[in-house]
């Protein structure tokens, strides 16, 4: 007999609630199970207490002679540390972004730098006449007899 642990739903429509549960691999997914190690409510918040509530010895039990946890449950009780984490797949290349797709991703990388660079020199060009107006408020004073002088002359 290849057992299994995995989730059996409960719940209302729209609202799930999981029992963790050693089961048949040959049973129904909520039908006849072994026994009921613990519980999970994917409703709650990930840093709640009662999101995942486990029977960490009868799990250690369970996979000690070779009871197989589902992909989900695997990932949950990495986080608890009960097992080690699971290996990450690759994408496949068959749902890679095409070709035309990575160019537009590309050409909107670009934009946005050429964008940033736009508004850095822009504000490279507001500091700098910020700092502008004080030399200039003393430069007027000393052209302003000058340009009488060339009207005065005409």
């Amino acid at each position: 007999m290849a057992v299994r642990i995995r989730l059996s739903r409960g719940g209302s429509k729209k609202r799930p609630f999981y029992r963790i549960v050693a089961a048949d691999s040959r049973a129904p997914r909520d039908g006849r199970f072994i026994e009921k190690l613990g519980t999970y409510n994917p409703m709650l918040p990930q840093d709640h207490e009662q999101r995942v509530v486990v029977n960490a010895d009868r799990i250690q039990y369970w996979l000690g002679i070779g009871a197989q946890p589902t992909e989900r449950l695997t990932k949950l009780f990495a986080n608890l540390g009960l097992t080690k984490a699971p290996v990450l797949h690759e994408q496949p290349k068959k749902s890679a972004p095409k070709a035309k797709a990575v160019e537009r991703m590309k050409a909107k990388d670009e934009a946005a730098k050429a964008a940033a660079e736009a508004a850095k020199a822009a504000e490279e060009a507001a500091k700098a006449a910020a700092e502008a107006p004080a030399a200039e408020a003393e430069a007027p004073a000393a052209e302003a007899p000058a340009e009488n002088s060339e009207n005065s002359a005409e």
